[in-house]
This record gives structure tokens, sequence and C-alpha cells, in this order.
């Protein structure tokens, strides 16, 4: 029954934070997300869209209409350490063992990873995110290396990525654009459900993790009502 709005009820104050469970993902020839790398030491992943800016055209001396421009994603990745596959990601190519050679093609990938969900009842086992990233391509990045001394710190990576949007399709009758990022809720999702996407994305005995497409993971869900 409709009512007066209140503010920060028990159970309602939610909020997100950390970040955990990195994939690196490497394509095949056709472009698919086939192999999972675990990504050990991942520290921070900011998503940086951008565009989406207003661009009003006039006629008659007022604004006829306000046209948006495509909107793109981005992400800074930033870690201790990264899995060896992720070398050839940073144009690094190895001819011989232990012998690396930079500056070479940069190979696109995808990454998930996963964000905490809390509340003021349960705190962050509340819930979390899976975050969904495809075609990233990693632009080269600075490492300082310094003395060590009375206040030591780890090295620390960071990386600057683009990304190029996969196919959605049609849903239910709605076109979709290509998108760069999927996100799954696993408290409003079903569980058993989520469980298989986990499954896919992590491995299971006898298969291999891969990154599936957006079109595959929303038709996972589509099979299934939500809780």
């Amino acid at each position: 029954m409709p009512g007066r709005i209140t503010w920060d009820q028990v159970g309602e104050r939610e909020y997100e934070t950390g970040v955990d469970h990195g994939v690196l993902y490497k394509p095949d020839n056709t472009g698919a997300y086939t192999k999972g790398y675990a990504w050990n030491g991942l520290t921070t992943v900011t998503e940086s869209p951008s565009g989406a800016d207003s661009n009003k055209q006039y006629a008659d001396n007022l604004v006829y209409v306000d046209l948006q421009s495509a909107e793109e994603f981005a992400a800074t990745v930033e870690a201790f350490t990264y899995p060896v596959e992720f070398e050839e990601c940073d144009g690094t190519a190895s001819p011989e063992a232990g012998v690396s050679v930079g500056q070479q093609t940069r190979v696109p990938f995808g990454l998930s990873y996963r964000t905490r969900l809390g509340n003021d009842l349960q705190g962050t086992d509340h819930g979390y995110k899976l975050h969904l990233v495809y075609g990233l391509k990693a632009a080269p990045s600075e490492k300082a290396y310094t003395t060590v001394n009375d206040s030591p710190e780890a090295l620390s990576f960071s990386w600057e990525c683009s990304s190029t949007g996969v196919e959605v399709g049609t849903i239910n009758g709605k076109e979709y654009k290509p998108t760069s990022i999927l996100t799954v809720n696993s408290t409003k999702v079903d569980a058993a459900t989520l469980a298989d996407l986990e499954d896919l994305l992590y491995g299971a005995a006898g298969t291999e993790p891969e990154l599936p497409s957006p079109a595959d993971v929303i038709a996972l869900f589509a099979a299934v009502p939500a809780p």
C-alpha cells in the first residue's frame, strides 16, 4: 500500500566493497574466451565508462533535438602480480624459457572479478556481484623500481585498458547494443543457476574455466524465475 517514504530501515543500509576472485580469460581463434587463469594479487579494478555526451542541435531558435554520443568502457587494473598468461596481453613474448621480449603485439583479453555486497544486518556476507568484462586491451604502463629502505613496499602494477564491446543480441523482443561489461547480483538471481555460472567462470571437474558471452549468461538466467 502506498505510503510515506522512509529511510535507512533495518536491512536496507546496503553498500559494496572489496575485489577478489579475479580471473583472466584468453580468446581462441574464434574470439571465444575458452580458457581462464586465476589472477592472484588483484588490488583494484576501476571501471571508467565515458561518452554519452550531450550534443544539442538547434533550429527555430530552440533545441530541436539532443543527441548523445556513443558510450565507451575502459578500466584500470591494479595488482601486485599477474598470471604468466597475461604477459602476451601486456606486449611481452618469450622466445626462450626465462627470456622476455617487450613491445610485442598485445593480445586482447576478458576479465571477471567479484565485489562484496553488505548491509547493516549481515555485513559483507549479504551477497556479491560478479563483474564480467569483455574485449579489453591493455596499454603500456609504468613500472617504478625503488630501492629497499626502512619502509619497503611491494611493486604494484597498473594497466589502463580500453575495450571493444561484444554482441548481446535481441532478448524478449528488445534489441540490445553491444556491451563490454555484464554484472550479476547474487541477491537477485536463482542460487542454483548462479552456481552453474560460477562453474563456467571458475571451472569444474573435467571442464576448463571460460567466460560465456553476455547472451549466454542472460539465457542461463532466463530459464529460471528470479527468487
